[in-house]
């Protein structure tokens, strides 16, 4: 219930009052019982309340006749004030049309509970013939709803073709690339800045990230590397949004490293990192590499650090805000890196300054020896480039 004060808050509308009711069954017509109903009703009225907003996706059904016997008030579930702050958030042409995806197909099995709606409300003799002229407008309002998802499909197949090329770019270039993926707030977007000086919005609001922002990172050892921020995650996350925002997700299914970024200071960080989890594995993330990124660890005092490390003695403790904690980060990230290389002892030709410069770029230099023949390097080697330097191989490594 506190995320979800956080939702309505970083939606811009104010919680005046909160209800809940434990049910064993959820009641199909309503939701909740029809007691509590009646106590929603009476408690929107006395606090003057505009919405009423549930924390779980009501059916089109549900939410017609909680309309209908909650008058005067706007009833929505979780996922449209979602699918609404993902609407004030979207910056870019791709993100935009990524929540129109969403909001479209939210929209199209809401329909016929809209149009019973009206209809119940018509007194008089002809509701029956002015439901069938529902029923028309109905079929006609599905058309323009299927046509505009179609369309924004169209739209947005280009925009991730454009985006496929670069990615394709990417993998081509052998570049190792690492993805941030947490909960929404955790600080990723801080932690990418800290990182590279990118300039990015950096915001304490649930999602102030929607659009991928990938930059390149340089290991202490030479090494170049791309670290890419995406969309924060949330628990239940709507699956129009994880489907509307696959071409986002796709840059951490396609990742060599995920960096999963939890903040330490959050009462609910183990139900986080759950969630986390739970989604990666919806988009086929989770047998990707991962480093555990505690953020935030500088409003922990010594024994919450303490205990904190002592329950995931793997994770990486640091701070995006003072920069603290990065040696190791970087060094695991080398590590792992350096795990899906191949070790090569090579002499490179002077006249193959190209390809002495790529070692640079894009490999691990452990030893480098001018000799009269060329340059003589010991290198780790992403194994798709591999085939670049085979022959310049020496013998006895």
């Amino acid at each position: 219930m506190a995320e979800l004060e956080r939702l309505v808050d970083t939606d811009g509308a104010e919680v005046v009052g909160t209800l809940s009711q434990r049910l064993e069954v959820i009641n199909p017509r309503t939701f909740i019982g029809k007691g509590k109903v009646a106590e929603v009703a009476t408690t929107a009225k006395a606090l003057n309340a505009d919405i009423v907003v549930f924390d779980d996706e009501l059916t089109p059904t549900q939410q017609s006749n909680l309309e209908k016997e909650i008058h005067g008030v706007k009833i929505i579930d979780r996922t449209a004030l979602i699918l609404d702050i993902f609407a004030l958030h979207a910056t870019s042409r791709e993100g935009r049309l990524q929540v129109r995806l969403a909001q479209n197909q939210y929209l199209l099995p809401r329909l016929r509970g809209m149009w019973a709606h009206l209809a119940a409300n018509r007194m008089g003799g002809g509701v029956g013939s002015r439901f069938g002229e529902g029923e028309s407008q109905l079929e006609v309002d599905r058309r323009m709803v299927r046509k505009r998802i179609d369309r924004i499909k169209s739209d947005l197949k280009k925009v991730q073709e454009e985006r496929e090329t670069q990615r394709k770019s990417r993998l081509a270039s052998s570049v190792f690339k690492v993805a941030l993926a947490g909960y929404t707030n955790a600080g990723k977007s801080s932690l990418l800045s800290a990182l590279t000086g990118a300039d990015v919005l950096i915001y304490d609001k649930l999602f102030a990230t929607l659009d991928s922002t990938t930059r390149k990172l340089a290991l202490p050892e030479g090494r170049e590397l791309t670290i890419t921020d995406t969309v924060g995650f949330i628990q239940k996350l709507p699956t129009t949004l994880v489907e509307a925002f696959k071409s986002t997700l796709d840059e951490i299914s396609n990742a060599d490293l995920v960096l999963h970024v939890v903040d330490a200071t959050s009462h609910q960080r183990d139900a986080h990192m759950q969630a986390v989890q739970g989604i990666l594995e919806q988009i086929g993330a989770h047998s990707i590499p991962q480093l555990l990124v505690f953020n935030k660890c500088d409003l922990l005092d010594a024994d919450e650090r303490s205990v904190l490390q002592g329950r995931f003695p793997q994770g990486l403790l640091l701070s995006a805000k003072d920069k603290t904690g990065f040696e190791s980060l970087l060094a695991g990230i080398e590590q792992i890196a350096n795990a899906q290389s191949t070790l090569l002892n090579v002499l490179i030709p002077f006249s193959e300054g190209a390809l002495v410069q790529m070692a640079h770029e894009r490999c691990t230099i452990l030893s480098e020896r001018f000799l009269p023949e060329g340059t003589e390097l010991q290198i780790q080697v992403p194994k798709a480039l591999v085939p670049k330097f085979e022959s310049y191989m020496l013998a006895g490594l």
